[in-house]
């Protein structure tokens, strides 16, 4: 389809909607209302339908009863209609918004419109009303009352039908508004058969039904693409905007949204029409410059998501007559925006954009419709709601651009793919020749790089540990290396030969000392390197224990150390846990933690080893080993499992004394079976090393075995 094709839809839908929305004409040859009379007896109301516009006689502050207590006639205030009363001069003060008043108009009927059922049309009253013909009560909206208290706003319109008595009627309405900036009657009151009415007010009502109901479905249906596809956000915008702008047609014209649910409250009514337009220029915004990102600044962007935010603000926290004072301000804020949305149009247009053409002459429609019912809101237009069917015209012309769109982008994807498929063939054929020699060459690269990697790898840790161990060896060898020679100096320069002895004694100590230490070292750097791996079974924990313990009952007695062991007796009463371990690692450091207790706990103290399962981030076995010797300092525990930190108190024995490097190897075993190690103590009733480690689940099953079933190793 082309632009100009495009265009003629436009406006042929422009036209229909226009017919759709006229109706019936009202006759503008009745002269109008002069000092509160409206002569009708040149009109033909079977025909024709009459605006009651002009002079109507106007009671500022009263309200007297129709039925009981007439009218008076004796007044000199009369208030153009349709129109505020804001701002009219009474007795030289300018009334406000907030008020009540009493309108009258007397009509002259003819013979045949007299002897006939009419019927009024009439509109929303601000903002609650009481109609009364020839002294009779017709019609109520709201609740009218002389303050705040007493009246109860509505927004409704509403037909009344009445047979006239006389060739003359009467028309008094009492109206009154405390709710809103304005007051009065501000719309067109019309009268005409009953039928003529009726016609009028059903097709005014269909029309608006029709433009509301096709905003909502256009809205839903953007908001499902977008749900479909939600690279391209302009549909979310667009479903938004079309959705909020059909609410906001409820409320206003023939007000659907009260002949569907009349019990809606006014207040919450007046708040999402004001919110529907003010955060509306938002999305609007948003869908633009999704649609033209090259002709949106940042600015006006920024601009609307601040004014969307501080007016919509000020209508849900502020009451209606405050918040309606802001209306003139945003008209004028949304008028600039669409100047500026024009501007932007007439610069994509220009460069040959996509859409430009069409989005130009829809938004010009829709700009005139906007303003128009702008200036109708502040009584300077006599053309009302025409703002729906502009924005009616520039949704059906967006729909058309996004379909537009997809076509393309679908009758792209098929050439591409028909393309690509021509395309695929010829690169088979090729590759068919290529794909035997690509296997052969990647398989045999694969195992290349596999024996690489490993080698790499090997090659990366004997060279973290070799150089590991060098800084090791030259941290910890040099003092003790250092004081061996001195010693060996004093037996060459033959100083103190009576003391030659001690000194060989002490070398050799050292010597045998030195060995130790190199050995704990290798095995420290290989376990922090990862150089060594464990050799892991499934071992039932509880006769593990056990068997360790008897191989150390002699010893601990031969060292005069009282010696118990305690497991829970909870263990052997259902399946036996097995912890996943190398039972040789694991073996290595109770040794080397009952070693430990043994160094620092006098004759005649005691050692006990527990056994005990709890629960961790899942089941663990608890291990402790606890003495009663000299315990360990508060300052001294979070640095116990450094490399050659040592606790000796003072006066202990150097022939005891070990390489520091016991506890360190014991924390590197057990956190390599994903377990953990610490120390408790109050640094002077003995100590306790608790060690946690998890419970093997049914995966382990097949492995697990008995400690005597094992074969012993060792990797020294």
């Amino acid at each position: 389809m082309s632009i100009r094709r495009a265009i003629l839809a436009v406006l042929i839908i422009l036209v229909l909607s226009l017919l759709a929305g006229c109706g019936e004409r009202a006759d503008r040859s009745v002269d109008p209302a002069f000092r509160g009379m409206m002569d009708l007896r040149a009109s033909n109301l079977s025909e024709s339908v009459v605006k009651l516009n002009g002079e109507w006689e106007f009671h500022w502050r009263q309200f007297p009863d129709p039925a009981g207590n007439p009218v008076p006639n004796d007044t000199n205030h009369y208030l153009q209609v349709p129109h505020s009363w804001n701002g009219y001069d009474w007795e030289g003060k300018k009334l406000p918004g907030a008020g009540y008043a009493t309108f009258r108009l007397r009509i002259l009927l003819n013979d045949r419109d007299a002897g006939q059922t009419l019927a009024l049309r009439l509109p929303t009253i601000f903002h609650a009303f009481e109609l009364w013909i020839d002294g009779v009560s017709y019609a109520r909206v709201g609740r009218v009352g002389t303050d705040r208290s007493g009246t109860v706003p509505s927004l409704a319109t509403r037909q009344v039908y009445f047979q006239p008595r006389a060739n003359q009627v009467e028309l008094v309405l009492r109206v009154a508004n405390f709710h809103h900036m304005r007051g009065g009657i501000t719309k067109p009151i019309e009268i005409g058969a009953a039928s003529v009415i009726s016609d009028r007010t059903m097709l005014k009502t269909a029309y608006e039904g029709a433009v509301t109901a096709s905003l909502f479905i256009i809205g839903i249906y953007h908001l499902l693409l977008y749900v479909q596809r939600r690279k391209d956000p302009a549909t979310l915008w667009f479903g938004l905007f079309c959705l909020m702008w059909g609410v906001r047609s409820l409320l206003v014209g023939e007000v659907l949204l009260t002949r569907l649910l009349p019990s809606f409250p006014w207040g919450a009514q007046i708040k999402i029409e004001y919110l529907a337009l003010y955060v509306g220029l938002h999305i609007f915004t948003l869908y633009f410059h999704h649609l033209f990102r090259d002709e949106t600044p940042r600015w006006l962007l920024l601009s609307s998501r601040c004014l969307a935010v501080l007016f919509g603000g000020a209508v849900l926290l502020t009451p209606a007559a405050v918040f309606t004072r802001t209306l003139l301000v945003y008209e004028i804020i949304i008028v600039l925006h669409m100047l500026y949305f024009l501007y932007a149009i007439g610069k994509a247009w220009r460069r040959k954009k996509e859409g430009a053409a069409v989005f130009v002459a829809v938004s010009v429609v829709t700009f005139v419709s906007v303003l128009n019912d702008f200036l109708y809101y502040n009584e300077l237009s006599s053309i009302a709601n025409t703002s729906n069917l502009g924005l009616l015209i520039f949704t059906v012309a967006q729909m058309y651009l996004l379909s537009s769109r997809f076509t393309r982008a679908a009758a792209g994807e098929e050439r591409a793919g028909r393309e690509l498929a021509l395309a695929n063939e010829r690169l088979q054929e090729a590759n068919r020749n290529l794909e035997h020699k690509v296997a052969e060459r990647t398989g045999e690269l694969s195992l290349a790089y596999d024996d690489l990697r490993s080698a790499y790898d090997q090659l990366f840790q004997s060279e973290g540990g070799r150089k590991k161990m060098l800084s090791y060896l030259t941290h910890d060898l040099k003092a003790p290396l250092s004081s061996m020679i001195g010693y060996v100096e004093a037996l060459q320069d033959n100083v103190k030969p009576e003391n030659h002895a001690a000194y060989l004694s002490y070398v050799y100590d050292r010597a045998v000392w030195l060995n130790r230490m190199i050995e704990d070292l290798s095995l420290l750097s290989s376990l922090e390197t990862g150089q060594i791996s464990m050799n892991k079974a499934a071992v039932p924990v509880e006769p593990f224990i056990r068997q360790f313990w008897e191989k150390y009952e002699l010893v601990l007695e031969e060292a005069g150390l009282h010696e118990e062991i305690h497991v829970n007796p909870a263990i052997g009463s259902g399946d036996p846990p097995i912890v996943h371990v190398d039972p040789v690692r694991l073996e290595q450091v109770l040794a080397n933690l009952l070693s430990n207790a043994m160094k620092f706990t006098a004759p005649g103290g005691s050692i006990r080893l527990t056994l005990t399962i709890r629960d961790m981030d899942g089941p663990h076995a608890w291990i402790c080993m606890s003495d009663t010797g000299i315990g360990i300092r508060q300052e001294h525990l979070e640095h116990i499992f450094e490399r050659h930190f040592k606790r000796y108190p003072v006066g202990f024995g150097q022939e005891n004394a070990g390489s520091g490097l016991g506890l360190a190897i014991s924390k590197e075993i057990v956190e390599l079976h994903d377990g953990k190690i610490w120390v408790e103590s109050n640094g002077r009733d003995g100590s306790s090393f608790w060690i946690a480690l998890p419970l093997a689940g049914e995966e382990a099953g097949p492995e697990r075995r008995t400690l005597d079933e094992r074969e012993p190793h060792s990797d020294r």
